[in-house]
């Protein structure tokens, strides 16, 4: 039997505009690791910056992929999901969960940015989104998805101990989780953070990034593909943390330089090398 490894990515496909599964399937696949796309809906570009998009759901495409890969007896050894447009793309997503009990399941529950969620989420499929949530092994949230989940205010800043309780708090039912981009009290307002938690160990750990004050699509998407592979490839949580955090900052910064449209998404293709190196990492610390 191969060993190779082979992860069901559960997201839209934009064709223009470097997002989800356009990015998902090079990043993964420069890791080693096979993607098996299943995609939520084929879009022209993505909905962030861009007007008058084509768009085809394939909602119902789904669970149709998900029993042509019972007939085939068809598991994956991770399952991971991202943006859901409704609540029957969760009962979908659950499907494929419940399904591959073995799998490591990971979900990037995206909702929201900026203290706002997305205008197509209800509060039905927040609910719905709560429940893929605690069906997780591991959950990448930012951290306005994280106050989302917690039902709390989006803070301006955070201690280190507020940082630790939220973590444990999201843990009631995922193993492992992470938040991506938050201001620590401790940073000089130069830097972000992404901060982890591994219930098994008690561990909390932390990965400084410089922000960078322009938002590009897809890096989100970009830090939980690597996380997700590093994890599955059987990397320890802090390396991951740093791994995922590293080459998404290596691709912004390498975008920034260049000046590029935002909406275009980051110049990750330029940066897909360092991937492939197994660079050994050692920048995060606990929290």
């Amino acid at each position: 039997m191969s060993q190779h490894k082979i992860i069901a990515a559960i997201h839209d496909l934009s064709g223009y505009g470097r997002c989800s599964l356009s990015v998902i399937l090079p990043v993964i696949s420069a890791m080693g690791i096979q993607v098996c796309p299943v995609p939520t809906a084929v879009m022209s570009t993505h909905t962030g910056g861009f007007t008058d998009i084509a768009m085809e759901d394939l909602t119902d495409h789904i669970s149709a992929c998900y029993n042509h890969y019972e007939k085939l007896h068809l598991k994956f050894d991770a399952i991971y999901s991202g943006f859901l447009s409704s609540p029957k793309q969760v009962d979908c997503c659950l499907e494929f969960l419940h399904g591959n009990p073995d799998s490591l399941k990971v979900v990037d529950p995206v909702m929201g940015d900026n203290g706002k969620p997305y205008s197509t989420y209800t509060p039905e499929l927040i609910r719905r989104m709560k429940e893929l949530v605690d069906a997780a092994d591991v959950i990448t949230p930012n951290l306005t998805e994280t106050c989302m989940l917690l039902g709390e205010e989006c803070p301006p800043v955070m201690s280190v101990a507020q940082a630790r309780s939220w973590l444990a708090r999201l843990s009631d039912k995922p193993g492992i989780v992470v938040i991506k981009g938050v201001p620590l009290i401790d940073d000089d307002g130069q830097k972000l953070s992404n901060v982890g938690f591994d219930r098994e160990s008690g561990s909390f750990w932390r990965i400084d990034w410089d922000h960078i004050p322009v938002h590009y699509p897809g890096t989100g998407d970009i830090f939980t593909s690597v996380l997700t592979a590093s994890l599955l490839k059987g990397e320890s949580l802090p390396i991951a943390l740093n791994r995922a955090t590293t080459f998404t900052e290596i691709a912004v910064k390498t975008t920034y330089s260049y000046g590029t449209e935002p909406r275009l998404g980051v110049l990750f293709e330029d940066c897909l090398s360092w991937l492939m190196t197994n660079t050994v990492l050692c920048d995060y610390r606990k929290l």
